[in-house]
C-alpha cells in the first residue's frame, strides 16, 4: 500500500482520536498531518503494522502537545505572577463557549459595567483587592462594596433586569474563554477597564 493510500484509508480514524485527545479539531488537523508528513519519510520495511504504528504515532503526538501547551502555560502564568489557583483551571479540552455565553448574558444584564468587570476578575480569577484598586482607580473598600453588591444582585431571584439587552457574542466571548483555558488575562482587564471607564464617561 502506497504513503498516499495510507493516508487515505487511517487518516478519519486518525483525526477522531486526535479529536477526542486534545479536544481542538484544529490542533487535530496539525497532529495528523505532522504525523503523516514523519510517516512518509521513514523506512516502512521495518513497520509490520501501519495502522497500529500510526495510532500509537498521533496518541503519542496529542500527548506531547498536551504537555508542551501546560508547559507553555505554566511559563506564561509565572512570567506575570498570576495568583496561584490559575495555575489549577484546565478548561483547554472543553468547549465552554455556550456556558460562557449564558453566564455572561446574565451578569450583563444584573450588574452594572464596573460591577461586573470587578466581579469577574474577583470572583472568577481571584484578583486581590490591591489590584482592583489599581486597574479601576477605585478604593479598595469600594471594591468590596462592588463586589457585596454583585453577589446581592445575583443572588436575588427576584430583581428584575432589561431582557432586552442583545445576545453576546464575538470577541469579548473568545478573550473571556482565552483567559479560563489559556490563562490570557492581559487582554480580559484591558477590554474590562475599557468597558467601565467608557460607561462611566
Amino acid at each position: 500500500m502506497s504513503g498516499e493510500q495510507t493516508i487515505a484509508l487511517y487518516q478519519p480514524m486518525l483525526q477522531a482520536i486526535a479529536v477526542k485527545i486534545v479536544g481542538s479539531i484544529h490542533d487535530a488537523e496539525d497532529i495528523v498531518q505532522d504525523t503523516f508528513l514523519k510517516y512518509l519519510t521513514i523506512d516502512k520495511s521495518k513497520i509490520q503494522n501501519s495502522k497500529a504504528y500510526l495510532i500509537k504515532s498521533v496518541t503519542n503526538n496529542c500527548l506531547n502537545h498536551i504537555n508542551s501547551f501546560k508547559q507553555k502555560k505554566k511559563e506564561y502564568l509565572e512570567s506575570i505572577k498570576l495568583p496561584e489557583f490559575i495555575e489549577k483551571i484546565d478548561l483547554s479540552h472543553l468547549d465552554i463557549k455556550h456556558d460562557i455565553d449564558a453566564a455572561m448574558e446574565v451578569l450583563h444584564k444584573k450588574l452594572e459595567p464596573l460591577e461586573r468587570s470587578i466581579f469577574i476578575l474577583r470572583e472568577c480569577f481571584d484578583f486581590e483587592y490591591d489590584e482592583l484598586q489599581e486597574i479601576f482607580d477605585k478604593k479598595k473598600d469600594h471594591c468590596r462594596q462592588l463586589v457585596c453588591r454583585a453577589k446581592t444582585k445575583l443572588s436575588d431571584k427576584s430583581f428584575k433586569f432589561n431582557t432586552q439587552i442583545p445576545s453576546l457574542k464575538g470577541s469579548f466571548l473568545d478573550t473571556l474563554k482565552n483567559a479560563f483555558s489559556k490563562g490570557q488575562l492581559t487582554e480580559l482587564v484591558e477590554h474590562l477597564k475599557s468597558n467601565s471607564e467608557k460607561t462611566e464617561n
